[in-house]
């Protein structure tokens, strides 16, 4: 008789934060086994009785697998956890929130230590992994032989997007994209402070202003395009220089309603810059050239 059973990758994992805990049952859930350590052993524990092997440090936790994935709480935590471990010949997956810079830095510490390294930005919070419908995914870069092997082991938690062998790119689209979503807030903070002293219910305005958001969403096609091509001015529907008059209405009604406009000021004092150096023709795509130091 053959078994039909399929043998599960072992993972290593380092770091049981929130996330961590998070991504270490979906490991175990999917029946993968699963080697953890933590410093905290309490956490550790918990999972042990969940059935993962509980290692004593992270030296014996690395030694016991190959594919190592490390969770922690940033760079300098992932250098201090592996200081001292072996890692030749493993795969190392650094799922730990840093900058491009230090995941760049980190991919050239990994190789002259032996191993193969693969950086990732997760683009979910805890209770997204394991759950498919919820949209989670993870952005990986660095070593496309390490994805390649492991994708299916990687892609138990959540979605994998592979953006390149640069090991910063992970970090790098992870703040892109978190950078639009604190921007959409920010806005979205404003537009509830100014009905705050009204009779007016948050939660009726809550539908508008997603409706808006998403109708609105689009647009940064039509940037990314222009962005390509160079042409900031063909085809243009709403002028810079006429959203730049518009916008002392907008500074006009938050001091009406008693609220700051610190959260506009500085976009629309980039619009006026843009206008003063020519850009009238434009839409808004010129004002990106501005943020370049």
């Amino acid at each position: 008789m053959t078994s039909n059973r399929v043998e599960k990758t072992p993972v290593t994992l380092l770091g049981l934060g929130a996330m961590g805990t998070a991504l270490a049952r979906t490991w175990l859930s999917a029946g993968h086994p699963l080697i953890v350590w933590n410093r905290d052993p309490a956490r550790s524990a918990a999972l042990g009785a969940q059935g993962a092997r509980v290692a004593g440090s992270a030296a014996e936790a690395v030694a016991a697998g190959t594919l190592v994935v490390v969770c922690l709480l940033d760079d300098i935590a992932v250098e201090r956890v592996l200081d001292g471990t072996g890692l030749d010949g493993k795969d190392l997956v650094n799922l730990t929130t840093t900058t491009p810079a230090q995941s760049r830095a980190r991919a050239v510490w990994a190789r002259e230590r032996g191993a193969r390294y693969l950086d990732g930005g997760i683009m979910a919070v805890p209770p997204m992994i394991g759950v498919r419908e919820a949209g989670g995914y993870v952005f990986y870069s660095g070593s496309q032989g390490l994805f390649d092997q492991h994708r299916a082991t990687l892609g138990v938690p959540a979605g994998t997007t592979y953006v390149g062998t640069d090991a910063g790119f992970a970090a790098l689209h992870d703040v892109a994209l978190l950078s639009a979503m604190y921007g959409m807030f920010a806005g979205a903070a404003h537009a509830f402070a100014l009905i705050r002293k009204e009779d007016i219910d948050p939660a009726s305005l809550a539908p508008l202003l997603t409706d808006w958001l998403v109708a609105m969403a689009p647009s940064v096609h039509e940037t990314a395009g222009r962005l390509r091509s160079g042409d900031y001015t063909g085809g243009v529907v709403s002028r810079l220089a006429m959203q730049v008059a518009g916008t002392p209405t907008f500074l006009d009604t938050a001091e009406q309603q008693g609220v700051s406009p610190q959260l506009l000021s500085p976009y629309f004092e980039l619009m006026r810059r843009r206008l003063a150096e020519g850009g009238g023709e434009e839409d808004l795509t010129g004002v990106i050239e501005l943020l370049a130091l």
